[in-house]
């Protein structure tokens, strides 16, 4: 499991397909990490890409630290780890909290990013989006898993469940993740659309909370698309193969229109 120093910081990475041409960054959402990539839709997306996924910090493998969850960091973070990388423009891709992540990047640093790919990326100003990170318990998490993942693809056995709850109680308790998250709650408002300049692909699910979200920033950004995957918040379980071909097919196509 490569872990990799940026900006004296220890990431934990995993990287595809290092020899194509193009590359995408795939960046999961919280209290996740890279796995809701790597092993259904990461592989499908290397067959043409140069893929590379990371935990954010206090996630997965990488280190952890008690603050720096807001958006101004977490893209700097992701910067940092591209300029360690030696990648000077990328594809981007953010799941959930990964996609506003994406969203705040592609608009921070336009220079860096080729195309955007938002995926059920929530309005941090919703209460329901946010009333996750109130209030802890390992109960919770049992909850979770049981209620908002597909356990038919997924299957959680208890040394990963324990693991998890040792993350996600350091997170809620220890860390200033609910604060700087409560902070990012205008960001959406805030945001000043026509300065995005990447083509977008918006990917929300057909019966998602979240779907809103999806149908107001297309009418923000301009040179965007929207597509609506069967299923709920959780359509990268659901429907990986979809949704990686999905990616493909949007990349692929703006490829070949800049390449004649």
């Amino acid at each position: 499991m490569p872990i990799i120093t940026v900006n004296n910081k220890q990431v934990h990475i995993q990287e595809l397909n290092k020899e194509a041409e193009q590359t995408v960054v795939l960046i999961h959402g919280m209290f996740s990490n890279l796995s809701i990539y790597y092993f259904n839709i990461a592989p499908i997306l290397a067959k043409h890409f140069h893929v590379v996924m990371y935990d954010l910090k206090s996630h997965g493998m990488s280190e952890r630290f008690l603050d720096g969850y807001d958006l101004d960091t977490m893209s700097s973070d992701l910067i940092c780890l591209m300029d360690t990388l030696q990648l000077k423009k990328v594809h981007l891709a953010g799941y959930s909290f990964g996609g506003l992540i994406a969203l705040k990047t592609a608009l921070q640093y336009p220079e860096r990013v080729n195309k955007l790919v938002v995926t059920e990326a929530p309005d941090p100003q919703d209460e329901k989006a946010r009333n996750i990170i109130d209030e802890y318990s390992k109960e919770f998490l049992e909850h979770y898993v049981a209620n908002f993942t597909d356990t038919t693809k997924v299957q959680m056995g208890k040394r990963q469940m324990e693991k998890n709850h040792r993350m996600y109680e350091f997170l809620f308790n220890q860390t200033s993740i609910k604060a700087d998250m409560i902070r990012e709650k205008d960001f959406l408002n805030e945001a000043d659309f026509n300065e995005l300049k990447a083509s977008t692909l918006l990917l929300y699910g057909a019966d998602s909370n979240c779907r809103p979200t999806g149908e107001w920033l297309q009418t923000q950004i301009g040179n965007s698309v929207l597509e609506l995957i069967p299923g709920d918040h959780n359509i990268p379980i659901q429907e990986p193969q979809m949704i990686a071909e999905t990616i493909t097919d949007f990349l692929s196509k703006i490829l070949t229109q800049n390449h004649g």
